[in-house]
């Protein structure tokens, strides 16, 4: 329910009357009375630098750097997208229209073989190497295509200036032979020196528990647990020249990396691989306490997803409490690690969707766009819409003007001559209007998303009226 605004702007109302948002009658009177309702928080402290993956080694100029709000990635799969082996060539058809609307990047399932071979989402990986280019696990194209079709896929991403992101799974193998495990005492799936491409060749030595110990932070699913310990790993996986993390960025020409329950290994495999090989990277850390979440991040030297804000997002829109978005989250404590999400191919349990895009797609952090979000569950020219603003406006440190339960107004004070822009999010069934205090004096602003009609001047000190939709949103800049 829409709650009662204080007494003192009901007074003010009353004694003013019906004004249009243009009216100069009274206006230092409602300003008063909107002032008293708002205590503006300032959430970020920054100099308003946009987040950024920095420049893609394969192309001279980047996206990311262009764009005043930095850079919006797609997660370019869902689960169990389907099977057949032209999933690559299903993307790559999507790029230069992805690219067309705003998106610096897309993020791929895992694309080596796993055990389910063709019938696998590549959570299971057995042959780091083999992109669909071997005949291993019954198959030789992966669930998704062919080397060649990937590596396709690949050139169009950074022939349209955009960046490309593996999903790496590190914590645990599959499809290993048996063996005799002197480790355990009995027979173990961990030889995997057999592998058809010939690289990365382990056994139960590279696997908990082993000489090194019995575990590590966690084990998943009953697969092999690799043990990040042994310097074999080690070298495989980051340091060597043709290991795999160096083989996927310099010869695949992966520009970053999604790493796959990083809550299985210490922080530092993590920092160690990003030290060897370089590129963007942000880590499956599903947890909504935002210490580990920062903790994590800076242990790693990484991104993190921002499961705080997944999960405060679902409380305040489907519980309906907006006044949740005042609590902490990732991009909150540090906007230039938290990676922003609304759904994704594990968890999809926030409805009201387009209010949750108009949150991350307008605030700071890295926003990330879900597959079936945008290419089948929800309106692409308001998404569209809402990554041209993110792309263009979102600029600056962020300061909350006002919540309620039903209503939520934030700023972005801009950057670098950019002005930035006023969000405003309205979970009632009835139009709002409300008085807030912009960064701009006599000036002229509009409604970016064409939901409100009106264009307001703001005053001397920088006050307007505004308003917005039921249960839909605003977003106010200044109009240029």
């Amino acid at each position: 329910m829409k709650k009662q605004n204080f007494k003192a702007y009901l007074l003010s109302a009353l004694l003013v009357g019906m004004y249009s948002c243009n009216s100069n009658d009274d206006l230092t009177t409602d300003s008063a009375a909107a002032a008293s309702q708002f205590k503006v928080i300032n959430v970020t402290h920054h100099d308003g630098q946009p987040f950024s993956t920095g420049k893609s080694a394969n192309s001279t100029t980047g996206r990311y750097v262009a764009n005043p709000g930095g850079g919006v990635m797609m997660q370019a799969f869902y689960w169990d997208v389907p099977a057949g082996g032209n999933w690559w060539n299903t993307v790559n058809a999507k790029i230069t229209a992805w690219s067309n609307a705003g998106i610096g990047s897309i993020w791929l399932p895992p694309v080596s073989k796993a055990q389910n071979g063709a019938f696998s989402m590549g959570y299971d990986p057995t042959d780091y190497f083999d992109f669909g280019n071997y005949n291993q696990n019954g198959t030789v194209e992966t669930r998704f295509g062919s080397r060649t079709e990937l590596e396709s896929l690949i050139t169009k991403v950074h022939a349209e200036n955009m960046q490309v992101y593996a999903d790496m799974v590190l914590n645990h193998n599959s499809g290993g032979q048996l063996e005799n495990n002197p480790f355990t005492g009995t027979q173990t799936y961990t030889n995997f020196t057999g592998v058809a491409s010939g690289k990365f060749p382990r056994t139960s030595a590279d696997f908990y528990k082993n000489a090194y110990g019995n575990n590590d932070e966690g084990a998943f699913g009953g697969f092999p647990d690799l043990a990040h310990v042994v310097p074999n790993v080690q070298d495989w996986l980051w340091k060597r020249a043709d290991g795999v993390g160096k083989y996927y960025k310099n010869t695949m020409k992966f520009d970053g990396w999604r790493f796959d329950y990083v809550k299985g290994f210490a922080p530092w495999v993590i920092k160690d691989w990003n030290a060897n090989v370089g590129g963007f990277s942000v880590g499956e850390l599903w947890d909504s306490n935002v210490n580990i979440l920062n903790d994590w991040a800076n242990n790693a030297n990484s991104s993190v997803f921002d499961f705080a804000c997944y999960y405060k997002m679902n409380d305040a829109f489907d519980g309906n409490n907006l006044n949740l978005l005042n609590d902490d989250m990732m991009w909150k404590r540090n906007p230039y690690k938290a990676v922003t999400f609304v759904s994704n191919h594990d968890t999809d349990e926030i409805w009201k969707k387009e209010l949750a895009y108009a949150y991350i797609l307008t605030h700071e952090g890295y926003p990330t766009i879900f597959y079936r979000d945008y290419e089948e569950w929800l309106n692409k020219a308001k998404m569209d819409n809402l990554i041209w603003i993110h792309d263009n406006k979102g600029t600056g440190t962020t300061s909350i003007l006002y919540t309620d339960t039903d209503e939520y107004i934030a700023r972005r004070n801009g950057y670098n001559g950019n002005p930035g822009l006023v969000v405003y999010i309205n979970n009632s069934s009835t139009w709002q209007e409300r008085w807030i205090q912009t960064n701009w004096a006599n000036a002229q602003i509009k409604d970016f998303t064409g939901n409100s009609t009106w264009f307001p001047t703001t005053q001397g000190d920088k006050w307007v009226k505004i308003q917005c939709p039921p249960n839909g949103y605003s977003v106010w800049s200044i109009n240029m």
